[in-house]
């Protein structure tokens, strides 16, 4: 079992930039890939990035490719995401997961209770 928390969310200017954070505890986090999501108001919950379990390989969501980087730290148990050049579309409650295995599947089990991102325009 793996407990999420986030933080780091809040308000920020359109154009500024915000570093989310997600403490992981449970199972040895270098054993799994992680993931960031992302709900707005009204809208469905979507994929935004993923990490696998060294780091070595990531994905993105096109709206935020060359926007947003996700990072982890495996000694501090901590997986980051680094939004810049923020726009008010990208106002949400994020959530940071943990994936099933080490590597990158979409098959997310655990999830965060979700920091609040908001952009103004």
């Amino acid at each position: 079992q793996v407990q999420l928390v986030e933080s780091g969310g809040g308000l920020v200017q359109a154009g500024g930039s915000l570093r989310l954070s997600c403490a992981a505890s449970g199972r040895a986090f270098s054993s799994y890939a992680m993931g960031w999501f992302r709900q707005a108001p009204g809208k469905e919950r979507e994929f935004v990035a993923a990490i696998s379990w060294s780091g070595g390989s990531t994905y993105y969501a096109d709206s935020v490719k060359g926007r947003f980087t996700i990072s982890r730290d495996n000694a501090k148990n901590t997986a980051y995401l680094q939004m810049n050049s923020l726009k008010p579309e990208d106002t949400a409650v994020y959530y940071c997961a943990a994936d099933l295995g080490s590597e990158y599947a979409h098959d997310f089990r655990s999830w965060g209770q979700g920091t609040q991102v908001t952009v103004s325009g």
